[in-house]
């Protein structure tokens, strides 16, 4: 069900997406669908195509998108795409274009990236929110969506009715980066998660348990069950790992990140060490673009599983 917290403004804010992948061209075609002005932006055509058939307005730049708009929703694949757009802001946006403007980075990327993004951005006047989301494109239709938010709370109230549009959990964390570190210690717990399951279905499926079984009983579980549990564990049970909710070639971006942060702040991790190994053994074996779920083929190869059939 979606929110109507804007429904009964006289006009809404006008919405830009830059990024328009899994996420950012799922939150388009939400908003497309719920009433609001999008437009959008996206390096491939074909992203933009799509944007252009769910009825929103594709440009061909950055800065044309941020001029058009009241708020702009920034979800980037890497450090590199985020200076870009960053760059591409400052070089053709004065002050007064830019006086009034949000932009919401929404991207798992390193703090210091989005620290020098919003640094730049405010020297032609745009606000920038921290809000890193937690949940799928799944998620998103269920309206389960966590965002982290921080940066100066002004802004966040000014767009914290945009942001119930996708999900009532919303929480204000404070200073700029907050947001960020929130999203990188649940992602810790997710990359542990998704081994931990995997290992637990080839486990079952040694002792000659069925794995469907399972997760009938752990997944709704009050002492087991876990969002993550029930999403993952559903593809590992079935061994069918797309549409990918999230790729392990994506996921090993963010794993670099909780690794580089957890050294600057001495922080031990041995158990997300651990389960490093097995993303970066994914890739070997060719899952790059499948699901993380499918970290269960190669824990499932190591104890003498007999590959897919479609493998």
């Amino acid at each position: 069900m979606k929110s109507s917290a804007m429904k009964n403004t006289h006009a809404l804010p006008k919405i830009g997406l830059i990024g328009l992948g899994i996420m950012g061209g799922a939150m388009a075609k939400y908003l497309v669908e719920s009433g609001f002005d999008v437009c959008g932006y996206d390096i491939d055509p074909k992203a933009r195509a799509r944007l252009k058939n769910l009825g929103g307005k594709p440009y061909t730049s950055i800065a044309r998108v941020v001029q058009h708009v009241d708020i702009a929703i920034t979800s980037l694949p890497s450090a590199q795409a985020l200076k870009a757009v960053t760059q591409e802001i400052t070089q053709n946006l004065v002050k007064a274009n830019g006086v009034g403007k949000v932009v919401i980075e929404t991207s798992t990327l390193p703090i210091q990236d989005k620290e020098s993004c919003a640094k730049h951005l405010k020297s032609v006047g745009i606000v920038t929110l921290d809000c890193p989301i937690i949940g799928t494109v799944s998620h998103l239709k269920d309206r389960t969506w966590t965002i982290f938010a921080s940066g100066p709370k002004k802004s966040y109230l000014q767009v914290l009715p945009l942001l119930r549009q996708f999900t009532d959990d919303t929480p204000y964390l404070g200073v700029f980066g907050s947001g960020t570190k929130m999203k990188l210690a649940a992602n810790h717990l997710v990359a542990i998660y998704n081994v931990a399951y995997a290992e637990s279905v080839t486990l079952a499926r040694k002792m000659g348990l069925d794995p469907r079984e399972m997760l009938q009983h752990f997944g709704n579980s009050p002492i087991l069950g876990t969002g993550v549990m029930r999403s993952r564990m559903a593809m590992m049970v079935e061994r069918q790992y797309a549409p990918a909710t999230m790729k392990v070639e994506v996921w090993q971006k963010d794993m670099a990140i909780i690794g580089d942060l957890a050294k600057t702040v001495n922080c031990p991790t041995p158990l997300f060490t651990v389960s490093a190994d097995i993303y970066t053994a994914a890739m070997a074996q060719g899952l790059a673009l499948e699901d993380t779920a499918a970290t269960a083929e190669v824990l499932g190869s190591m104890a003498g599983i007999k590959p897919r059939r479609n493998q």
